[in-house]
């Protein structure tokens, strides 16, 4: 039998068989995906082969091939990675400028990612209603900055509803994962996305401005017509995986972009003479802020160590 796993708690699974049965499901025996070190070897929205047992319940025997995935270094196992969700259409990272802050660090390494494993990414600037006119001031900078290097992006508010009507039609027959740190509004924006989900919001923590975990599992709601919103739990920081420092650059679309002109072709862009990246950057065509992530991630590579994105 075969299906879709749409919910892991961590020892179960829920799948959605092809004949529309839900089944909990364990993975079979010593289950591990090849060449991949992974704290779960089965992620939502793998598609699986299973086997039903006379309780009811039964054993994920096998994997299909994925078309894609998110993947961050798991926390405690530097070695071992976390697959956030696999076989998406798109991602929707939840950020905001306060209450609590997004670092910009989090945001390029969430990038960088999903750029590496081919997963289009929409910026959706959530709290809006909150902001000062200084912060709001912040947004539409950062906004601005991600719009030119090639990302769409959203301001809206999931508490009053501005802004959330103009997603709708981007989640329409997609798979979209809604990822963010903890506290950024996930959960109210799929209430207010779909209606009678009913996911459990928590209030932020006013003496660190930090959001609490209020989703602790993946899971993959039903959204319209054949799409599916995946729910994941807040992330603190994003240390990335299984990346060579050669290839960061070509996560960086605008460091790309200018490092086709450097002189030299295994530039690292950090010291080299004649490195079209350091001049553009010193042109103010690349910003600050996202050549530090660049450096950032680079430092992952020489000391192997996960990093929290703060």
């Amino acid at each position: 039998m075969r299906g879709l796993v749409i919910k892991n708690t961590g020892s179960w699974y829920t799948v959605l068989t092809d004949d529309g049965q839900l089944i909990d499901c364990k993975v079979k025996g010593n289950f591990r995906l090849k060449g991949i070190r992974s704290t779960n070897p089965v992620a939502v929205g793998d598609r699986v082969s299973i086997v039903t047992n006379p309780e009811g319940t039964a054993f994920i025997t096998d994997i299909e091939d994925r078309r894609n995935y998110i993947i961050r270094k798991s926390i405690n196992l530097s070695k071992q990675s976390h697959i956030i969700a696999a076989n998406v259409d798109q991602a929707f990272l939840v950020v905001t400028v306060n209450y609590p802050q997004t670092s910009t660090t989090f945001i390029d390494r969430f990038l960088a990612s999903a750029e590496a494993y081919r997963v289009p990414v929409i910026l959706i600037f959530n709290k809006t209603d909150l902001l000062s006119p200084e912060e709001k001031h912040y947004q539409e900078m950062m906004i601005r900055l991600y719009e030119t290097i090639g990302y769409t992006c959203q301001a809206i508010s999931a508490t009053t509803g501005e802004g959330v009507d103009l997603l709708r039609p981007m989640l329409e027959g997609k798979v979209t994962l809604l990822s963010g740190n903890s506290g950024v509004g996930k959960s109210t924006l799929i209430n207010n996305l779909v209606p009678g989900v009913n996911l459990r919001t928590a209030e932020i923590s006013d003496a660190h401005n930090t959001g609490q975990h209020t989703t602790t599992f993946s899971e993959m709601i039903p959204y319209g017509e054949g799409g599916w919103v995946v729910d994941t739990p807040g992330i603190k920081g994003f240390g990335t995986f299984d990346m060579e420092p050669e290839e960061l650059t070509s996560y960086f679309r605008e460091i790309f972009q200018f490092s086709k002109d450097c002189r030299f072709s295994n530039c690292t862009h950090t010291h080299e003479p004649g490195c079209a990246v350091l001049k553009a950057l010193e042109d103010h065509y690349i910003a600050e802020s996202r050549y530090q992530s660049y450096l950032s991630m680079l430092e992952d590579k020489d000391d192997g160590k996960y990093r929290a994105a703060y």
